[in-house]
């Protein structure tokens, strides 16, 4: 499953890298901001519900559910609907909320699984043609460890990242949300989930799911709002791009989505 990742680029970059427009608006400074203005500004990883601070994602070390995050879309212009579809960088809410929703809901809909995402309701509208990447640093998972002594396993911290510092980029399904009395000029809600699949090489030993790499080669199939995306890239992914994941413990301090900083990524000797 993929239920806590890290991030640590903003939209703009993001945009450049990837020859994409960037959506996301910037981020509106807090009233009590320091006076240290090289801080980097950061989002705590709390909840929606928790937290007043609705700033787009920049630097985030423990992204969790219900939190507005980075994803990347390809739409059809407004103006110009003929044109080719153009990559977007899009803020939305991670946990998704099917169209026909009565209200938000608590966020479950977080993960969703490649191999029968198309059979469920609640996905099955957003596979036609509501596809998505969802770019990371890389992921947290929690191994369950047996202690000595201790009368059941310990689930113990582990993060996966690429061995070369790039960013990965998972496959994702999104949904447009309006309250069923919301009025035109109501903007709707964005949210996305990341979809599954069966762990694959070496990351099978941390966890027996994991989430869906989409490589670069197939970005252009798996966003396209005019075709079905393939059923392969449905599938796990090749053995080659689970061996060049790092894969380290890392510090118990993550467990807390309240605690957010580079010492998270710092591997346990």
């Amino acid at each position: 499953m993929c239920g806590r990742y890290a991030v640590t680029t903003d939209p703009a970059k993001l945009a450049a890298e990837i020859d994409a427009v960037n959506e996301v608006p910037p981020p509106e400074p807090p009233a009590d901001l320091d006076a240290n203005k090289d801080k980097q500004l950061t989002l705590d990883g709390a909840s929606a519900s928790d937290t007043k601070d609705s700033r787009p994602p920049f630097v985030n070390y423990n992204v969790a559910p219900t939190t507005t995050i980075m994803t990347v879309v390809s739409r059809h212009s407004h103006e110009h609907p003929d044109d080719d579809p153009t990559r977007r960088i899009r803020a939305m809410r991670w946990g998704l909320v099917p169209s026909w929703a009565k209200e938000i809901g608590k966020g479950s809909l977080f993960n969703a699984r490649a191999e029968s995402v198309g059979e469920k309701a609640s996905f099955r509208g957003s596979v036609k043609s509501k596809r998505c990447l969802i770019p990371m640093d890389g992921w947290y998972e929690w191994k369950k460890v047996d202690v000595p002594g201790a009368s059941k396993p310990t689930k113990v911290p582990y993060f996966m990242h690429p061995h070369d510092g790039t960013r990965l980029f998972m496959a994702g399904l999104w949904s447009v949300w309006r309250p069923k009395d919301a009025d035109r000029d109501t903007p709707p809600l964005l949210s996305t989930t990341i979809l599954t699949t069966d762990s694959v090489g070496p990351l099978r030993d941390i966890h027996d799911r994991m989430p869906l790499i989409m490589p670069v080669e197939d970005w252009d199939a798996w966003l396209t709002p005019d075709a079905a995306a393939p059923a392969e890239l449905f599938n796990a992914p090749a053995l080659a791009l689970a061996e060049a994941i790092t894969i380290k413990e890392v510090s118990p301090l993550v467990n807390r989505v309240s605690n957010n900083g580079p010492e998270l990524l710092v591997p346990v000797d």
